[in-house]
């Protein structure tokens, strides 16, 4: 007699699996989190990969059974790890903060609680620089580079969703992006960034003739301008998870942002949004 398991009964051992892979969510280490965050990432990569290999496929008429196949179970592990991590964020009253902010998901905050450690970063600052943000640090040639590159890819997926959501009314960091770009593209074309220009030209060859003029006119072209928006929003979002993690953590507010600037470049520092929260 076959001992094989019938098609409903191996469903419900996958549901069963996957219900307690979730709850073991809480008892997963920091280094362990960061690799569900990075493996994620992989499964997400490999399912629009092979997404795009079967679209190519129908597109040549050649079989793509086997490439849809792969691709569905890319798909179920990458919404699966996505479960666990929204137990890993939900776990803790900063991830709870972080999931109620428009344009933050799941895996940027449990990837977030992962990287940061409030108890060895008694600053924003230090945040900034281990997320490769601070830009008076230097990667020098021969050197072990000085930041987190994980956690500054985060931090770019981070403003990424913030720039994609800020047509949104809901989303408080997309909105002050835009603010932000259109202050930088003011300073940029009111010549505040001269010296900026002057010193890249210096420092770097460009191929690119339409670049170059750019420089020589004294300004950053717009890609740079708005990489320094995304930035931006970046630290000030980082700046006000170290404060809701240090006010968790200690029971005190924590040290504001030296000359962290405003909308229209006051010291004024932006109080975040949604806290406290339970």
């Amino acid at each position: 007699m076959s001992t094989a398991t019938q098609p409903n009964e191996s469903l419900e051992y996958i549901r069963r699996l996957t219900r307690d892979l979730r709850a073991a969510a809480i008892h997963l280490t920091p280094d362990q989190a960061r690799y569900m965050v990075d493996a994620y990432y992989a499964c997400q990569k490999l399912r629009i990969h092979a997404e795009n290999q079967a679209r190519s496929a129908v597109r040549d008429e050649e079989p793509s059974e086997l490439v849809l196949f792969l691709a569905d179970n890319f798909g179920t592990m990458e919404t699966n790890v996505r479960g666990v991590l929204l137990r890993v964020a939900r776990g803790s009253r900063a991830g709870r903060w972080m999931l109620a902010q428009h344009g933050i998901g799941p895996v940027i905050a449990a990837g977030f609680l992962a990287h940061l450690d409030v108890t060895r970063a008694p600053t924003a600052g230090q945040f900034w620089r281990f997320a490769g943000l601070d830009p008076s640090v230097v990667w020098k040639k021969g050197q072990k580079r000085p930041w987190n590159a994980s956690l500054k890819t985060l931090c770019w997926k981070l403003s990424d969703s913030f720039v994609k959501q800020r047509g949104s009314e809901k989303c408080f960091y997309g909105r002050l992006y835009e603010k932000r770009k259109a202050l930088e593209v003011h300073r940029n074309e009111s010549g505040a960034n001269a010296e900026t220009a002057a010193r890249t030209l210096t420092e770097r060859t460009f191929r690119d003739t339409a670049t170059r003029e750019v420089y020589e006119a004294g300004r950053l072209p717009d890609g740079r301008v708005d990489l320094r928006a995304r930035r931006w929003t970046s630290k000030l979002f980082l700046s006000h998870l170290h404060a809701v993690m240090h006010e968790i953590e200690y029971g005190r507010p924590a040290p504001r942002p030296y000359a962290f600037d405003h909308m229209e470049g006051h010291n004024d520092f932006i109080e975040p949004q949604g806290w406290p929260c339970d």
